[in-house]
């Protein structure tokens, strides 16, 4: 049920694109993001939310900046094995 609920997570394709971001260039905050997927910061925030909350990236905050990178193994094994 864990994976399942991983895959769900990720099924999502600006969700797909923030993981695979954070796989390929390492930890990266919002703003970066947001110029790589064109789409407004609080939707990316409102994604990571999702994807923080099944334990697929985490945040540490560098003064009021925010920096997320992926902590779950199996969604890593996921994302090589897809791209």
């Amino acid at each position: 049920m864990k994976l399942a609920n991983i895959l769900k997570a990720i099924a999502h394709p600006v969700r797909l694109c923030i993981v695979r971001g954070l796989l390929d260039n390492g930890e990266r905050k919002v703003t970066d993001m947001q110029q790589c997927l064109d789409v407004p910061q609080s939707t990316i925030s409102q994604h990571l939310t999702r994807l923080k909350a099944v334990g697929i990236v985490e945040g540490k905050r560098n003064g009021v900046e925010i920096y997320y990178y992926l902590v779950n193994e199996d969604v890593k094994s996921v994302i090589k094995a897809l791209f």
